[in-house]
């Protein structure tokens, strides 16, 4: 049996660092979060899913935060005013939308480990069935008024705070142990639905698979029986040339044996976002634990006994639920991920990014 921590038993979330942050503002000081502990951005915090869909959770794990390497938020320039070089320089490789300009190294938490705070008015625009921070900060610090930071809760999102680093600090002080990171002790086990838990594997696949499509070089892959077949096959065979295969594909991890493949899959952790470390001589690719936890031993179906009056007995039923169904990669975020690839702006990638295709369209 697995042993489960949790961030309340260990302060302690990188090698070398013993510290909890708390946000303050840098007008006044005023404490803006409780104390935090810095965990490895999840994929999830910077993607979009499904069509308008609702239910999907807080992004991050209570008593957490991360820091976002990327710009974020206004303002934005379309792809043809700034152009492909000046894209390049912000890690953008493909045309976009639209390309941002605001500050990198925003600070992403919870909601509910928000403090001190309060709603800007008149700054609520921009977004769908909720709130987004498109149109820049709709929090502000409740005790000077300083715009500090944007709370995240539209559709196809998951629920965040993002921090502006102008505006506010963090302030850390010593704290006590350190974090395990063994691959076989998970150090944050959430309770999600099974909207959320589909959702977040999907996403971890779809950007799993823009590395996997860079590594091919544009090869047809063989890939391994079972979940990565399944849920990576149709996608790949429709994005590379037809087989026979020229390269391979396979999974490492904990458990598994070392594969002898030319890519090859390995989990980053929840809490460092380091890589599993493994003796695979092939082109390493990252891989978000709970989506390779999925292709390693997927959830199987739950099933609930069904009742009537005139049944003799109780045969099992599965649930009509939308979480049972395979999970398969998530094309915004493939879409997305591709753009920050520099191999993208090879002709042959580039024509896969450019592929039209919407997201309730198959491949």
């Amino acid at each position: 049996m697995h042993t489960t921590y949790s961030v309340c038993d260990h302060f302690e979330t990188f090698p070398g660092e013993r510290r909890l942050t708390r946000c303050v503002c840098v007008r006044c000081g005023a404490a803006l979060s409780v104390p935090l502990a810095r965990v490895a951005l999840p994929p999830h915090a910077r993607a979009a899913w499904g069509n308008g869909a609702h239910g999907l959770p807080v992004a991050m794990a209570a008593g957490t935060y991360a820091v976002d390497p990327l710009p974020s938020g206004p303002p934005w320039r379309t792809w043809r005013e700034a152009g492909a070089e000046e894209g390049a320089r912000r890690g953008v490789y493909a045309p976009v939308e639209a390309l941002s300009y605001g500050s990198p190294g925003h600070l992403v938490l919870a909601p509910g480990d928000v403090r001190g705070t309060a709603f800007l008015p008149g700054r609520h625009g921009g977004s769908c069935c909720g709130i987004d921070g498109s149109r820049g900060p709709n929090l502000g610090c409740a005790a000077c008024g300083l715009p500090v930071g944007a709370r995240v809760d539209d559709c196809s999102v998951w629920q965040v705070v993002r921090f502006a680093p102008e505006a506010v600090r963090s302030v850390t002080a010593p704290g006590v142990g350190d974090a395990p990171t063994e691959w076989d002790r998970p150090l944050f086990t959430r309770e999600e639905n099974g909207l959320a838990w589909r959702a977040r594997v999907e996403v971890g696949l779809g950007d799993a698979l823009a590395h996997v499509l860079a590594a091919s070089g544009g090869a047809p892959l063989a890939l391994p029986p079972g979940p990565v077949t399944d849920s990576l096959g149709p996608v790949l065979a429709a994005l590379l040339p037809a087989p026979p295969p020229t390269r391979t594909l396979a999974l490492a991890g904990p458990g598994l044996p070392v594969p002898d493949a030319d890519v090859v899959l390995v989990p980053s952790h929840e809490v460092t976002g380091e890589l599993w470390p493994t003796t695979a001589t092939g082109t390493l690719v990252p891989l978000d634990e709970p989506a390779w936890r999925y292709l390693v031993r997927p959830r199987p179906p739950l099933r609930a006994p069904a009742r009537g009056r005139f049944l003799p007995e109780a045969p099992e039923r599965s649930p009509r639920s939308y979480a049972f169904f395979p999970p398969e990669p998530c094309r915004f975020t493939l879409r997305t991920a591709l753009t920050r690839l520099p191999a993208v702006r090879e002709p042959w990638l580039r024509s896969v990014h450019e592929k039209p295709r919407g997201p309730w369209e198959t491949y």
